[in-house]
């Protein structure tokens, strides 16, 4: 007597539905101001989706949450002066090099933490997150992290209130930026911090995570797969020999600091500012909803 609906069944590889939805978000969004539609690229959505099941209810819901946090936090104002002091022992940085499909890849070693502010941390964590997809080549979406646990104690680990914000910026206000994470040389004491931090990450993020060890050939072919044993710097079992020189990395940053706020330049006015002593070039919003390439 009655006939059931069928629901409509999405189809994540088919081109055409994806745009629908596409289109649907970005109708949903309404109106946005100048910074709000470059931040809201048709990538940028994407990722939204990707990161919510294609659920265009819930992604507008994840985008209009960060486009908040950007507005409140400022994260593409921030800028080389504001971070240096946590960047001198090198505990976090963009590497020189990519990975096999030209992905930024960024290189953590905890063990060098050199700092205890929480704010300062936080701060310096999304600079580099910002800095590193600022210059991500066209086409690529996504960053590879590169850290090394190698010496690595309870002494050193980080705090949870901390490891918790770090994992709540990563999985909300930049959704599907991590391609994969290589732990490298984990001693054994990591196994029972892990499973603490493990309990603030999502399935998908716990899936793009890979233990390597130097000592393990066939754990080794898998960081090989993504990075050229090449230009992998010695440290993690390559044969590049570059190490991190603090000077010379405040040069490349201050420069890219520059290419940032001529990125902002089109629909924010630039002025200038002093940081630590420093003449930085920066851009200041003229809307609430503030937008970066970096999502």
């Amino acid at each position: 007597m009655f006939r059931r609906k069928h629901a409509s069944h999405f189809n994540s590889s088919d081109a055409e539905q994806r745009q629908a939805k596409i289109n649907e978000l970005k109708s949903a969004l309404g109106p946005l101001s100048a910074r709000g539609e470059k931040y809201c690229s048709e990538a940028c959505l994407t990722r939204y989706l990707e990161a919510r099941n294609w659920n265009v209810t819930k992604s507008k819901k994840m985008l209009e949450e960060s486009l908040e946090w950007r507005a409140a936090y400022r994260p593409e104002d921030i800028r080389w002066p504001d971070v240096d002091v946590e960047a001198e022992t090198g505990k976090m940085y963009r590497a020189s090099f990519r990975d096999k499909e030209g992905r930024t890849v960024v290189i953590m070693r905890p063990t060098k933490e050199n700092t205890t502010s929480h704010d300062g941390q936080i701060r310096f964590l999304v600079y580099v997150l910002e800095n590193a997809i600022l210059s991500l080549p066209e086409g690529q979406e996504k960053m590879v992290w590169l850290i090394d646990f190698t010496g690595w104690t309870m002494a050193h680990a980080t705090p949870i209130k901390t490891a918790r914000e770090s994992t709540s910026i990563l999985q909300n206000y930049y959704p599907e930026r991590l391609s994969t994470a290589f732990l490298f040389n984990p001693p054994k004491v990591f196994e029972a911090f892990y499973k603490a931090v493990k309990y603030f990450l999502d399935p998908r993020s716990i899936e793009k995570v890979n233990f390597v060890y130097l000592k393990d050939e066939e754990s080794m072919k898998v960081l090989y797969r993504c990075i050229d044993p090449e230009v992998l710097p010695v440290d993690f079992g390559g044969r590049n020999n570059v190490l991190y020189n603090h000077e010379e990395y405040t040069k490349l940053m201050l420069e890219d600091d520059i290419k940032t706020s001529s990125f902002w330049a089109d629909d924010a006015k630039p002025v200038n500012r002093v940081a630590n002593g420093t003449l930085v070039a920066d851009v200041r919003p003229q809307s609430p909803l503030i937008a970066a390439k970096a999502s």
